[in-house]
C-alpha cells in the first residue's frame, strides 16, 4: 500500500502555529509581490475566495470579514516543511517528498491489520510535533493515493485517515469526477469528456485500447494505477536536492542591466548557500528573463545555458557566469517582469573528478573565500552582512508589506511568550 500525506492549508497552518489568535478566523495567504491568493483557511473558502484570485479583487470581502492577509514567508514555511518531513521519516523512512507540503509513504512492509492504526499514529504526531494538521490518503497505487487524500481532507467524519480497498474502490472512482484525477491535466480531460468519460470508472471500464488516440504512455499508468495495478513507482527521497531554482517576480519592473545584475547576483547567493548546505556542486546553470509587454501580459522567457568546465558552488564563478548569460538575453528597451537560475544538474562535492588542465590554485583561493563567507554570515545574528558589491543596489525588489515573523530561522524573531 502507499499513502499521500498532505499538510492542510499549509501557508496558513504555518501561520496559525505561531499566532493562535489566527486559529477558526479567516486567513489568506499571497503570491510574490502581494499579488493573488495561493493559500487560504477553510473560513476564507466559505466567504467564496478562491486560490489565485488577485487580492486588488476581493479587497471588499476581506475589509467586510475581517479576513487576515499575510505575505507568503517562504524561510518559515520551508522550514516547518522540513520539520515535518524528518518526524515522518522517523516513523515510516521510505518516503517521497512530492511537494513542499505533501509526501508519499511506502507502506509494503506494514500489516494491513495495522495499516489504520499507524495512519492515524503519523497524523497526530505530527500535529503534537510541529502544529501542523495533515491528512493521509491510502490506497495500492499513488494514483489512488491522491485521491484518498482529497477524501480523506474534505470529510471530517474520517478524522484525516481514508484508505481506498477492494471493497470500496469502485465506489470512489464512481464519486471522481476525470478533471480530479492526479495526472489528467485540463486537455485530456476535455477530449474524454467529449467522448463521455465523465468520471474515473468510466474510464476504467474501457480497456486503454480504446484511447490509442488520447492516451500517451503515461495516461495508460494512470489508467492501470485506477485498476489497482502498480504502475508508477515511489522515488525514495533524500532532503538534497537534485535541482535548484531561485526566481522572483518583481514589484516593479527592471529596465537596466545593472538592476538585472543586482537580482541575479542575489539569486546566485541562494543558489550557492543551497549547494553549500548539502555540500554539492553545480555542473550547469540556466537563467531565464521574462518580459512585459506594452499592455501588461508576460511574454515567454527568454533562457540561456551553460554547462561547466568542472562543477563547483564558488559563488564567484557562478554569479559571473550567470551575468553573462544575462547579458547576452538583455535587450535594450525591454521591461523585465521576472528572472531566475535553475541549476538542473547538482553532484556531491566529494565525487568531483577535477579539470586536469583547471587552474588548481585558484580554485583553492576561491575554496578558502567561499569558507570564509559561510562562517561569517552563519555567525552573524541578525542577517548575512557579505554580499557581492552588485548586489547592493537593489535589495528590496519583492512587495512583501504583510511578511510574519521568521520565526524558525531568525534569533531576533523568535516567538516571545509572556
Amino acid at each position: 500500500m502507499i499513502g499521500l500525506i498532505d499538510c492542510n492549508n499549509f501557508f496558513v497552518s504555518c501561520e496559525r502555529v505561531f499566532n493562535p489568535s489566527l486559529y477558526d478566523n479567516p486567513i489568506v495567504v499571497l503570491s510574490n509581490n502581494d499579488g493573488c491568493v495561493v493559500s487560504l483557511s477553510n473560513e476564507a473558502k466559505e466567504l467564496g475566495i478562491k486560490r489565485g484570485v488577485p487580492i486588488a479583487q476581493i479587497q471588499d470581502i476581506v475589509e467586510k470579514n475581517n479576513v487576515k492577509v499575510y505575505s507568503s514567508n517562504y524561510k518559515l514555511y520551508g522550514d516547518m516543511s522540513t520539520r515535518v518531513m524528518s518526524i515522518l521519516m522517523t516513523i515510516i523512512p521510505n518516503i517521497e517528498i512530492y511537494s513542499i507540503d505533501e509526501a508519499f509513504i511506502d507502506f509494503s512492509n506494514v500489516p494491513e491489520s495495522k495499516l489504520d492504526e499507524i495512519c492515524r499514529s503519523i497524523v497526530h504526531k505530527i500535529r503534537r510535533s510541529t502544529g501542523i494538521p495533515t491528512s493521509l490518503g491510502v490506497a495500492p497505487t499513488k494514483t489512488l493515493a491522491k485521491i484518498a487524500s482529497k477524501i480523506a481532507k474534505g470529510k471530517k467524519e474520517y478524522n484525516g485517515v481514508f484508505i481506498i480497498t477492494d471493497q470500496n474502490r469502485l465506489n470512489v472512482l464512481k464519486n471522481t469526477p476525470i478533471n480530479d484525477i492526479w495526472g489528467i491535466g485540463k486537455q485530456l480531460s476535455n477530449k474524454l469528456s467529449k467522448i463521455g468519460i465523465l468520471n474515473a470508472l468510466s474510464f476504467v471500464q474501457n480497456h486503454y485500447l480504446s484511447y490509442a488516440n488520447i492516451l500517451n504512455v503515461q495516461g495508460v499508468k494512470i489508467w492501470q494505477e485506477l485498476k489497482g495495478v502498480h504502475s508508477i513507482d515511489i522515488e525514495i527521497s533524500e532532503f538534497d536536492k537534485k535541482q535548484l531554482c531561485s526566481s522572483r517576480s518583481f514589484s516593479t519592473s527592471l529596465k537596466t542591466l545593472n538592476e538585472l545584475y543586482s537580482a541575479i547576483t542575489m539569486f546566485a547567493e541562494n543558489i550557492c548557500n543551497k549547494l553549500i548546505t548539502q555540500k554539492s556542486s553545480a555542473v550547469a546553470i540556466t537563467v531565464f528573463l521574462y518580459s512585459n509587454e506594452a499592455k501588461g501580459s508576460i511574454e515567454s522567457a527568454k533562457n540561456g545555458y551553460f554547462r561547466f568546465e568542472e562543477p563547483t558552488y564558488d559563488i564567484v564563478t557562478i554569479t559571473k557566469t550567470a551575468m553573462c548569460l544575462v547579458k547576452s538575453l538583455f535587450e535594450v528597451g525591454g521591461e523585465y517582469k521576472k528572472a531566475g537560475i535553475i541549476i538542473p544538474e547538482i553532484i556531491k562535492t566529494n565525487g568531483i573528478q577535477r579539470n586536469l588542465f583547471s587552474n588548481h590554485k585558484q580554485h583553492s583561493k576561491n575554496q578558502l573565500l567561499m569558507n570564509a563567507i559561510v562562517n561569517i554570515n552563519k555567525n552573524d545574528k541578525t542577517k548575512n552582512c557579505i554580499h557581492l558589491a552588485t548586489a547592493s543596489t537593489r535589495r528590496n525588489m519583492v512587495k512583501s508589506e504583510r511578511l510574519s515573523h521568521q520565526y524558525t530561522t531568525k534569533f531576533d524573531e523568535i516567538i516571545n511568550v509572556k
